[in-house]
C-alpha cells in the first residue's frame, strides 16, 4: 500500500512537472507593442523631399513619432498565429519657399494590416519566428500657412501597405517577452517590443 501511494505521488508530480513544461505549447493568445525606424511611410516622405526640392521646395526641422504598432496574434497551431496589426506614425516638418519659411506640414498615418505568424523555433524562455502583413494605410496630410491670406490644405488617402519580417527574435519568461525583427514595410526596418502571450 505504501509502494502504491509513493507510486502515485511520483506519478502525480511528474504529471504536473510535465504540464507546467507544455503550459507554454498551449498560449493560444498574443499581444504586443512595438516600436520602430525606417517605415514605408518614412521612406516615401523622403522622396517627397526630394520631388518637392527640385520644385524650390526646401524642408527643415523634420520629426517622425513612430511607427508605433500594437499586434495580436491568435495561434491556431503551435507554429502557426494568425490576427492584425494597427500602426501609428507621424510626421512633421517645416517647408520653405524662395528661402522663407511658408508653413507647416504634418502627416498622419493609421495602418491596419491582417497579418500571419509563423513561429518556426518555440521554446519556453525564447523563440524565433518570421511575419507577414498586408493592409492598408490612411495618410492625412495638413499644410498650415503663416500667410494668413493663403488657405490651410488638408488631404487624405488610402493606400497598400505591408510588413515583412523575416527575422524576429524573442527572449524572456514564458509569458512576457521581449524581442527584435529585422524586415521592412510601415512597421520599420528594425522594430523593438515586448509581447505577452497568454
Amino acid at each position: 500500500m505504501k509502494k502504491t501511494l509513493m507510486l502515485v505521488a511520483v506519478a502525480m508530480m511528474t504529471a504536473m512537472n510535465v504540464s507546467a513544461q507544455n503550459g507554454y505549447d498551449e498560449t493560444k493568445h498574443e499581444v504586443a507593442i512595438t516600436l520602430g525606424i525606417y517605415s514605408n511611410s518614412q521612406i516615401i516622405d523622403a522622396f517627397e523631399n526630394i520631388g518637392g526640392a527640385l520644385v524650390g521646395a526646401k524642408f527643415e526641422n523634420e520629426s517622425f513619432t513612430g511607427p508605433i504598432s500594437a499586434e495580436y496574434f491568435y495561434h491556431v497551431k503551435n507554429w502557426l498565429g494568425v490576427g492584425g496589426i494597427f500602426a501609428y506614425g507621424q510626421n512633421k516638418q517645416d517647408v520653405y519657399l524662395l528661402g522663407d519659411k511658408d508653413g507647416e506640414i504634418k502627416n498622419i498615418y493609421l495602418t491596419l494590416m491582417p497579418a500571419a505568424k509563423f513561429d518556426w523555433l518555440r521554446k519556453k524562455h525564447f523563440g524565433m519566428y518570421s511575419k507577414l502583413a498586408v493592409g492598408a494605410t490612411l495618410r492625412n496630410e495638413k499644410y498650415d500657412s503663416i500667410d494668413s491670406s493663403s488657405k490651410d490644405d488638408s488631404d487624405s488617402e488610402v493606400h497598400v501597405n505591408w510588413q515583412v519580417s523575416l527575422l524576429g527574435i524573442e527572449a524572456g519568461s514564458p509569458t512576457i517577452r521581449g524581442f527584435l525583427e529585422l524586415g521592412t514595410g510601415e512597421q520599420g526596418i528594425i522594430l523593438v517590443g515586448v509581447r505577452y502571450k497568454f
